[in-house]
């Protein structure tokens, strides 16, 4: 194919019938393709080699427009292109949402054998979000049961709640509430908050990139917000480990956080 590319949300999914076209340096269209339902796009038209400018259009998103280079072959591959959702606001419109668990997930990341990753799961949480008038001064709270971990292997699962990681009997609840809200460009945020895990108290910022606000089936209105940050193992307390083999340990000292967020306008679920 002279031109390639994958058309994805910033979340990861698929962009379908997402645009794209090609423009010489004169501004004059060389060519128009359209992705299929899997984002993809694959167009045969050659290209006399030279610089190009790509632009990627989608109803609902952001235009992107890139330099595209085409090779002596006369093919362009552009890789994966990112669109951002519109919207009319920065955030969603004022007042209380609470999250629907059920169409949520918290999820967290940490390397094994210094080789691969293992994921958990927490499957009992619950948050609410108050969207201020002055963004800045929006506040979370959220309420995560440690007991509710799952890595899909019970020995482990329950290694996880003990006191050399969770500590769940002791400290059943781990806890977010937020400090402050910056802004970070576009649709994209930082969430400064306090997070009490195993008994420790420390300040953790969130990533955030807020995709979109919309009617559900059931007459209300949900928005969705993605979150990620990083932590250290020991910053919590949580010292354990194993070296297995030339000062690998078993468990990485760092784990990724994941969220995937959807909540519901008002203050408590329909």
């Amino acid at each position: 194919m002279a031109l390639s590319a994958s058309i994805r949300t910033r979340d990861g999914w698929a962009v379908p019938h997402a645009v794209i076209t090609v423009t010489d340096m004169t501004g004059t269209q060389i060519l128009r393709a359209e992705a299929d339902t899997e984002g993809a796009v694959r167009d045969g038209t050659p290209l006399t080699p030279g610089p190009y400018t790509a632009i990627v259009t989608a109803v609902g998103y952001s235009p992107v427009a890139s330099t595209a280079l085409v090779t002596a072959g006369g093919v362009v591959r552009l890789g994966r292109i990112t669109l951002n959702r519109q919207a009319d606001t920065e955030l969603p419109p004022p007042g209380p949402w609470t999250v629907d668990p059920v169409h949520s997930s918290v999820e967290a990341v940490a390397q094994h054998l210094g080789l691969s990753s293992v994921r958990g799961r927490f499957g009992a949480f619950w948050a609410h979000i108050d969207i201020a008038q002055d963004p800045g001064k929006s506040r979370v709270e959220a309420v995560i049961r440690a007991a509710s971990i799952d890595t899909g292997n019970a020995l482990r699962d329950d290694h996880l709640r003990s006191p050399d990681f969770l500590d769940a009997a002791r400290h059943p609840d781990i806890t977010f509430t937020s400090t402050g809200l910056t802004p970070a460009g576009g649709d994209r945020w930082t969430v400064h908050g306090d997070l009490a895990l195993a008994g420790v108290v420390r300040p953790v910022d969130l990533d955030l990139a807020y995709l979109g606000t919309g009617p559900d089936p059931w007459g209300g209105v949900r928005v969705a917000f993605r979150a990620t940050t990083e932590l250290r193992r020991d910053d919590f307390a949580m010292n354990y480990n194993q070296v297995v083999r030339a000062g690998i340990a078993a468990v990485g000292a760092t784990l990724k956080v994941e969220l995937d967020v959807q909540a519901v306008q008002g203050e408590k679920l329909p």
